[in-house]
């Protein structure tokens, strides 16, 4: 069985979330079902996963407009393993050089 990485924009952030099902159908929509959200048990706190585990964590069906996916992986799930994660990356603007 597959899971898959789906790459978005949400609230200026780019995120990467998993889950175990996808639906590409809808014509304006990607349709991410069974998400797989990361487990809060470290002890350092991150306020942007927070608030969008907060926001997600009820939810086992959300659709994102196809404009805000940039990538969607498909992964093994052998190789996932125990790792259960969701990454947020700042976007670099333009302008400034790192």
């Amino acid at each position: 069985m597959s899971i898959y990485r789906v790459h978005f924009t949400w609230k200026s952030k780019e995120v990467s979330l998993k889950a175990r099902s996808l639906d590409l159908t809808h014509p304006y929509f990607v349709s991410i079902k069974d998400l797989i959200l990361p487990e809060n048990s470290s002890l350092i706190i991150n306020p942007a996963e927070d608030e969008f585990r907060e926001e997600f964590s009820e939810a086992n069906h959300i659709m994102l407009p196809f404009q805000s996916v940039s990538l969607i992986e498909e992964i093994p799930e052998d190789t996932v393993g125990g790792s259960k994660t969701l990454n947020f990356v700042k976007k670099k603007e333009e302008g400034t050089e790192r």
